[in-house]
């Protein structure tokens, strides 16, 4: 088994600006849209990192206390859905039939918990503006060939990501892999 590696920093130029390198996703395709979220997701995973941390600190400046219960809930939320997940069979089914759908459980759960505790604008600008920040960059980011092979390469099992490990545990990995590798094999008979 290959050793868990962080992806390097892609450069700025790379990640974000050109309008030619950005689309509206196929909202009628969902799996296109998913394969397209997954594989920038892996790809960008160092800069969406730095993208979150950036926001974590000015809000963690601005709020700490508040900060530290909405990463404790969040955290404890998904270790728990994940170890549900393990050891249920019924979670376990659930969430390999519906990937997205125990996404936003976990996060409507994690909400939640967060409103009773009263640091829900602390989750909103530190948890939830990162996440739909690093969504829609993943949603409209076209991919491109180097994106795709570097997915393949993690597919494989040549290499190890810690985005990889999680979208693995929210069960979001193996399909996709599936499809980037008929992909990839198809564009190489053409």
């Amino acid at each position: 088994m290959a050793k868990v590696e962080l992806t390097p920093l892609r450069p700025w130029d790379d990640f974000y600006p050109g309008s030619e390198r950005f689309a509206k996703p196929d909202g009628k395709d969902l799996a296109k849209w998913n394969n397209r979220v997954v594989s920038n997701l892996l790809y960008y995973q160092t800069n969406y990192l730095a993208l979150a941390i950036a926001v974590f600190l000015v809000v963690g400046f601005l709020n700490p206390l508040g900060m530290f219960t909405a990463m404790a809930v969040v955290s404890g939320v998904f270790l728990a859905s994940v170890w549900a997940a393990e050891n249920r069979s019924v979670i376990s089914n659930f969430k390999r039939n519906n990937p997205t759908v125990f996404v936003v459980a976990v996060m409507v759960t994690s909400y939640m918990l967060i409103s009773m505790l009263g640091s829900v604008m602390v989750f909103m600008s530190a948890i939830t503006l990162p996440l739909a920040l690093i969504f829609a960059h993943a949603s409209f980011r076209l991919r491109n060939m180097k994106n795709k092979l570097e997915n393949k390469i993690e597919g494989a099992g040549l290499k190890r990501s810690p985005m990889g490990i999680l979208l693995e545990a929210l069960g979001q990995q193996e399909e996709n892999f599936l499809k980037i590798q008929s992909l990839l094999e198809g564009k190489l008979k053409e």
